[in-house]
C-alpha cells in the first residue's frame, strides 16, 4: 500500500503504546510522550510545549523531521523511520540547579547515547566533544540542547534533542563521512529497544547529575565522560 509504513520492513515504525507502557512509570522522570509520524523538528515541538508550561519529562519522537537541526544551524536528516529523531523537555532548574551548569546537559545526553550504542549494538562508540556520538571514527548521532524562556517561576526549561543514524544506508547519508547503526554492523538496528534503552539511560544519568545539585565531579558524570570521549588531546572541527 503507498504510503505504508510497513513498505520497508527493516524499517517497521514505532508504536507509541508499547513505548508509553515502558518508559512512562510512576515515579519515573517521563511523564508523557507525543508521537509524529512527521514534523518539521522535535526540538521545536518540545520548545513550543515548554513555553506553554509543560511540566519536566515530556518526551517528543518523530518518524521523519522535514526541518532537523544540529549545532551551529546545520540540517539533521534521514529517511522516514531510519533513525531515531527525539527531543526531551527538562526544568533543572526546578531543582535549584544553577543555569552556569546546564552546560553539562548535551555531554550527559551523549554519553547516554553512547552507552546505549555500546551495549545494545554491541560495537564501539565514543563521544566526540561538544555534541557528537561516533562508531569508529564515523558520526553517527548528534545532540542539539537549547535553553528556552521566557523563564516560568523555577527557571528556565531545557529541550534536548538526539538524532541517531539506526538503518540509513549509504545512498542515503547526508555526510559521505557519517555512518549508522546498519552499516557498522551493530547487533541492534531495532528502534524501539534503542529507543527505550536511550531514555532510561539518560533519565538515569539526569537524576544523578539532579540529585548531586548539577555537580559534574561528585555525579560521575565527568569522569565517564571523560572516559568515553575519543577526541581528548586530539584536535576538533
Amino acid at each position: 500500500m503507498p504510503g505504508s509504513p510497513y513498505t520497508d520492513l527493516d524499517r517497521p515504525p514505532l508504536q507509541a503504546a508499547g513505548l508509553r507502557r515502558a518508559l512512562l512509570v510512576p515515579g519515573g522522570l517521563w511523564t508523557a510522550l507525543e508521537l509524529h509520524a512527521e514534523t518539521a523538528s522535535t526540538n521545536a515541538d518540545a520548545a513550543a510545549a515548554a513555553r506553554r508550561g509543560a511540566p519536566e519529562g515530556l518526551i517528543v519522537v518523530a518518524e521523519r523531521q522535514t526541518a532537523g537541526r544540529g549545532r551551529l544551524g546545520r540540517r539533521w536528516e534521514s529517511p522516514a523511520r531510519a533513525g531515531l529523531a527525539v527531543s526531551v523537555l527538562l526544568r533543572p532548574g526546578l531543582a535549584g540547579i544553577p543555569a552556569k551548569r546546564y552546560g553539562w546537559l548535551p555531554l550527559l545526553a551523549g554519553l547516554a547515547l553512547a552507552e546505549t550504542v555500546v551495549r545494545l549494538g554491541e560495537v564501539d562508540a565514543s563521544v566526540k566533544w561538544p555534541n557528537d556520538v561516533l562508531v569508529g571514527d564515523r558520526k553517527c548521532g548528534g545532540i542539539l540542547a537549547e535553553v528556552v524562556g521566557p523563564a516560568l517561576p523555577g527557571g528556565d526549561a531545557v529541550v534536548i534533542g538526539i538524532g541517531l543514524n539506526v538503518s540509513v544506508r549509504v545512498g542515503e547519508l547526508p555526510d559521505p563521512e557519517a555512518t549508522s547503526l546498519q552499516l557498522a554492523g551493530a547487533e541492534c538496528t531495532d528502534r524501539e529497544p534503542l529507543l527505550r534503552a536511550l531514555l532510561r539511560a539518560l533519565a538515569s544519568w539526569y537524576l544523578r547529575w539532579r540529585e548531586a545539585a548539577g555537580d559534574p565531579e561528585s555525579s560521575r558524570l565527568r569522569a565517564e565522560y571523560l572516559a568515553s570521549c575519543g577526541t581528548l588531546d586530539r584536535e576538533v572541527r
